[in-house]
């Protein structure tokens, strides 16, 4: 099942795509899926963020193959920050590149949609709380990352959260291709099945520190090829079953 939510008639709603046309739901994605009966062609709505998280919570250092080209030990336990809600944008949305920053950077990552209040799961509980999956660009202003030695103001300008296209449900997550091509040209490229630690386990981790709400968001960590972006650029992050997340960045 995909679902995503859209701007129709001035108004924002919520839907399911089948095949190229959308249907509009009476609620959101958080109780039982009922139709409007409104149908509208995907080619003639605005799609917007997914989800609007309370918080995204974001792994450091989660591909084994990224560790490996920055020759660092794989961690014993997930690391992970947070992102600020504010920091999120839609599909085609503008990067905006800080005036604070001279190196902003894209990041490719598989994220997880939560579905329901998740709080001290464990790893075998904790798959029956994922809504779905969708893309995220974890953009980083790199040098203000090294500078300030911690990642909040880096990870969480505004518009530094691209999720979408939109949630799909029902596939397994630990078996799909993530892409960055920037201009048209790839620059990562790897599997989810290099994650070192897996979605039941992040969730698990996650929920034993802070409970998860409907629709908050756990980005699970970049593969090897992470690299700068400029004023005038197109990113897209690309994951297999799920679609593209394309984005401009802007000054």
């Amino acid at each position: 099942m995909i679902l995503l939510r859209f701007e129709a008639g001035g108004r924002k709603r919520h839907g399911m795509l089948e095949k190229k046309t959308v249907h509009e739901i009476k609620s959101d994605f958080f109780s039982k899926l009922s139709k409007t009966g409104k149908q509208y062609p995907l080619s003639k709505v605005k799609l917007l963020a997914p989800v609007e998280p309370s918080k995204i919570v974001a792994m450091g250092l989660n591909y084994i193959d990224h560790a490996r080209e920055l020759k660092m030990p794989i961690p014993l336990r997930p690391l992970f920050f947070l992102k600020a809600q504010s920091a999120v944008a839609g599909p085609g949305d503008a990067i905006v590149y800080p005036e604070a920053s001279n190196q902003v950077d894209y990041e490719a990552e598989l994220a997880v949609v939560i579905k329901k209040k998740t709080r001290n799961v464990s790893p075998k509980e904790a798959m029956g709380c994922v809504l779905g999956y969708t893309c995220l660009n974890d953009v980083t202003a790199r040098d203000l990352q090294r500078e300030d030695g911690q990642w909040a103001r880096s990870k969480s300008f505004d518009t530094f959260s691209p999720i979408g296209p939109w949630i799909v449900t029902g596939i397994d997550p630990h078996r799909l291709k993530v892409e960055t091509f920037l201009n048209g040209r790839k620059k990562q490229s790897s599997n989810t099945s290099e994650l070192i630690f897996k979605i039941d386990e992040l969730v698990s981790f996650v929920s034993r520190v802070m409970t998860l709400l409907p629709g908050d968001v756990i980005s699970t960590g970049t593969p090897p090829g992470v690299g700068p972006m400029k004023p005038g650029d197109r990113v897209e992050v690309k994951i297999e079953k799920i679609g593209t997340l394309r984005n401009a960045v802007v000054k």
